[in-house]
């Protein structure tokens, strides 16, 4: 890796390392301004406190992106999965909107208020986690990785099966995957089932 270039580097992994899931990330910023933005770099990293990380590369000019300068500045996110019917919607927030651009009303994108947080969650969105900052790591002059704490989820009531015993119709929620290069996703509604023949170690 230390042989490559950074653009060398990102082809190899983002290749590879498929699908991802995909972060639609609603923050504020101190006047209010809903900014909305997609990262494939983010999964869940535990329960015991639920917590999610989001990869956030600087922009090409070497500035945080509006979405990392609001968590750091006001310590709150609301993380939004995306269905395959909302791929589209989400690449129009993926624009690089001025910061005092609101992108949901740039965009038409319909949000609606969260219950913990201050930025609002995105209305179709079949998941939100609403979160705060738990911690932010810089792992590179231009590369942090964020981990929010779920303080409260949100599921529409059509994909629980159970919500007493806390059961999803996970393929019915048709979520998004990010898969290699530009222009590439994944649906996720075709699991297979396996049973493992040992435990990990």
């Amino acid at each position: 890796m230390a042989a490559l270039s950074a653009i060398q580097r990102y082809k190899l992994l983002t290749s590879t390392v498929v699908p991802r899931p995909i972060a639609w990330i609603v923050t504020q910023d101190a006047q209010a301004i809903v900014n909305v933005a997609p990262f494939s770099c983010f999964n869940l990293m535990g329960y015991t406190p639920p917590v999610v990380a989001i990869g956030i590369q600087a922009q090409d000019n070497g500035e945080a992106k509006d979405t990392r300068a609001n968590i750091e500045a006001n310590g709150e996110m609301v993380v939004n999965l995306v269905t395959s019917s909302d791929v589209e919607q989400m690449t129009r927030t993926a624009a690089n909107f001025p910061p005092d651009v609101d992108e949901a009303e740039a965009t038409g994108l319909r949000l609606t208020p969260s219950i913990t947080v201050r930025p609002p969650r995105i209305a179709s969105a079949p998941v939100s986690l609403e979160c705060r900052l738990h911690s932010l790591l810089d792992v590179g002059p231009s590369q942090a990785i964020i981990i929010g704490e779920v303080l409260t989820m949100h599921i529409q009531d059509r994909y629980l099966l159970d919500s007493q015993e806390c059961l999803v119709d996970t393929p019915a929620l048709v979520l998004a995957g990010r898969m290699h290069g530009p222009g590439w996703y994944v649906r996720c509604d075709a699991p297979f089932p396996h049973q493992p023949t040992g435990a990990s170690r």
